[in-house]
């Protein structure tokens, strides 16, 4: 099945670049050129994945990724030629999947595009719920309810929160985190803690005293082992 993609760059000249290339990677695609515009094709035409600039007019990237975090666990790759590692992180804790700086070549955005594509189709599991003191867990259907409420998870973040929970009082270093998430292209520890840190914001009462996703300091990361 084609998935459909929507390209968002200020620059038309970025938008030609990309277009014809990743149409003929098989690929449907849909273009925007402002923030507004992004958000009003995304709510209509519901594309599978958003590739987005970071720099736009009247609307930022970063305010137009919140919004789209917002409506659905779409995936989304941030695209900017900011190279600090803030910058980075910035992204990851608003809601992008995957961050590609400018200059890109297409392969490799073809590559990465595919990557969260495949994270998001490969969260297919037999059926079975987790139940963590307020947290119930389908792995099924790659949903999580907190005390009756669905709590909106990209697929990173579900797969993170169900590869702890499984498991939980066990310690998981970064680099193992890293590998339960089965994408080659993930390969830095720190941004499991841009994600991590997502995680805690939505699953969390209290973010900064977290009950369910626990640091052990100079290990990594456990699900709270009492619950």
């Amino acid at each position: 099945m084609s998935h459909t993609l929507l390209l968002v760059d200020d620059e038309k000249q970025v938008l030609q670049f990309m277009e014809p290339f990743l149409r003929q990677e098989g690929f449907q695609t849909l273009t925007a050129q402002t923030g507004s515009e992004a958000l009003e094709k995304a709510r209509e035409k519901k594309p599978d994945l958003v590739v987005l600039d970071w720099m736009l007019p009247e609307m930022s990237g970063i305010e137009v990724c919140r919004e789209l975090r917002k409506m659905s666990r779409i995936g989304i790759i941030m695209v900017t030629a900011r190279t600090e590692e803030t910058d980075k992180i910035i992204g990851l804790e608003v809601g992008a999947d995957d961050y590609i700086t400018k200059p890109f070549s297409l392969r490799e955005l073809a590559a990465r595009i595919r990557s969260v594509l495949r994270r998001m189709k490969g969260l297919e599991f037999n059926e079975q719920q987790l139940r963590r003191g307020e947290l119930l867990i389908s792995e099924s259907q790659c949903r999580v309810w907190k005390q009756g409420e669905e709590i909106p998870l990209t697929p990173t973040e579900f797969r993170l929160l169900l590869t702890l929970a499984e498991k939980p009082g066990i310690v998981y270093s970064r680099l193992q985190l890293l590998a339960a998430l089965e994408d080659e292209l993930l390969n830095d520890e720190r941004t499991v803690d841009a994600h991590i840190s997502r995680l805690r914001k939505k699953i969390e009462d209290v973010p900064s005293n977290p009950v369910y996703i626990q640091t052990v300091y100079g290990f990594g990361y456990r699900f709270g082992g009492q619950l």
